[in-house]
């Protein structure tokens, strides 16, 4: 019996962000073999139902950009952005846990840390405080700020009009790469890339720009 499962991809539609859910027969598993089927399959659905092209965004990406650009292989400074993400983390009871930084993006990630010491309040880094709501904005803000330091303002992303992560479950998740790497595309379009130099600017084109 085939498991449909439905999977979200971004794209920039009337000039912003949006998202769509696509159906796709579930290959189950939890090898690099099974995730690719997937994102071959999640990709044949949208290509079905758009005629339009899609990059997959993580590490279990056919493609080498789209591996490049996963948060597990993304570094800012040096770091991984997965870690500057576990570790800008607040709870009510505790945080932001700063060693977090020097570990791997597996082990920041899974810090049973961030089980015990209550509900997350809000992001703390380099002094500067981020609000809960727009709920994926302090993520998207550290992802697009990533891929300027490494491939600058011109990366060419022209070539996909959409982009998944196989690896994303919107239903246990909120942030991912994908939606991250279309607001950076978007960003380039628009010639905006100034709101990434302050922090209420950025979370402003957030809540006008980001819709999905």
């Amino acid at each position: 019996r085939c498991i449909m499962a439905y999977r979200p991809a971004w794209k920039i539609g009337d000039g912003k962000v949006i998202r769509r859910d696509f159906e796709f027969v579930w290959n189950g598993g939890l090898s690099v073999t099974q995730k690719r089927r997937n994102i071959r399959a999640l990709h044949q659905s949208v290509e079905d139902s758009t005629g339009q092209t899609v990059l997959e965004v993580s590490s279990k990406a056919e493609v080498e950009l789209g591996r490049n650009l996963s948060a597990f292989n993304l570094r800012s400074d040096g770091v991984y952005l997965e870690c500057i993400f576990q570790a800008a983390k607040r709870y009510e009871n505790g945080g932001p846990f700063v060693d977090l930084l020097q570990a791997t993006p597996r082990d920041a990630k899974t810090n049973e840390r961030h089980r015990y010491y209550g509900n997350l309040v809000s992001f703390s880094k380099d002094g500067i405080e981020w609000p809960l709501e727009p709920r994926t904005a302090f993520y998207d803000f550290i992802y697009v700020t990533a891929v300027v330091e490494n491939y600058g303002r011109d990366l060419d992303l022209s070539e996909y009009e959409w982009f998944t992560d196989i690896e994303f479950n919107p239903n246990k998740s909120i942030n991912c790469q994908a939606r991250a790497l279309a607001e950076y595309k978007l960003l380039k379009e628009k010639n905006l890339f100034e709101v990434l130099e302050d922090r209420d600017r950025w979370l402003e084109f957030h809540r006008e720009y980001v819709v999905g």
